[in-house]
């Protein structure tokens, strides 16, 4: 039966989002508070020094300039190293990994492929494929051949079996699921001339779910990621990713990141 996680900002989180806007809009309140009491006693000042007072203080409500990194509000990616193997399908912030698309203060968090485990299916059926010329000859299926037409028929066969192969690693290699810190993108990979790319900002999704079903994805911890959005994409599905829970809480930790930033105010 499968085993589903609905994480889609818990209970325990919203509150913690609910207190934190209360906290941001308090301080914020005194703050305006303070500087309309400020202005009352300024404008009862000369004009000259009325300017010099309004100046200083327009200068000391800029915000500081701070880049916040994932790891000052990740708890799932702030013990991740920085993957250096492209062939991860759990990259945490990979390593010189960029996209065509990717803004100039982008970052990457993480990059997601199909687990490994579920690609054992064409592997298989490869090895048997490779094994057919030599069961053919082992029982003269075709020893009715002149020797020249049963080396070129191999040869026709390992070439569509290279063919098969590259094709159903370019297939997992190149469909990845990438998170980064303002949006999710969803690359489906058609063809080598055809691929479609789907993306939706992170303040606009609405629902995450990991679910997990059966025995092997419950031992080898992968599953799928469901999110629901209010973008032109309404459902995106990462599938059969490896820690979908963690999946799941990355996006819902980056969720609350973007509820404080119109709170706080964008900083870069």
């Amino acid at each position: 039966m499968p085993d589903i996680f609905d994480s889609s900002l818990r209970n325990d989180e919203q509150e913690t989002l609910d207190h934190q806007r209360k906290l941001l809009r308090g301080i914020r309140t005194k703050r305006y508070a303070g500087r309309r009491a400020q202005k009352v006693v300024i404008n009862q000042l000369p004009a000259n020094e009325s300017t010099m007072i309004n100046t200083s203080e327009e200068a000391s409500d800029l915000p500081q300039k701070h880049k916040r990194t994932v790891d000052d509000y990740s708890e799932v990616m702030r013990n991740e190293r920085p993957s250096r193997n492209p062939f991860h399908a759990f990259a945490a912030k990979p390593f010189r990994t960029f996209f065509s698309s990717q803004h100039s203060q982008e970052t990457i968090i993480v990059v997601l492929r199909k687990h490994p485990l579920t690609q054992v299916k064409w592997l298989v059926i490869a090895i048997v494929l490779a094994l057919v010329p030599f069961l053919f000859n082992g029982i003269s299926i075709l020893s009715f051949l002149p020797g020249t037409y049963q080396f070129a028929g191999a040869i026709i066969w390992y070439l569509l079996l290279t063919g098969f192969i590259m094709e159903s690693f370019l297939t997992w290699f190149f469909n990845v699921y990438i998170i980064t810190d303002e949006r999710i993108i969803d690359v489906d990979f058609l063809s080598l001339i055809y691929r479609n790319i789907s993306t939706a900002k992170i303040d606009n999704i609405e629902d995450v779910t990991a679910t997990t079903g059966g025995a092997v994805r419950g031992i080898f911890d992968f599953g799928t990621v469901q999110i629901q959005t209010a973008a032109e994409k309404r459902e995106f599905e990462f599938e059969d990713v490896p820690h979908p829970n963690r999946v799941t809480k990355l996006i819902n930790e980056l969720i609350l990141e973007e509820e404080r930033e119109k709170i706080e105010g964008r900083v870069n």
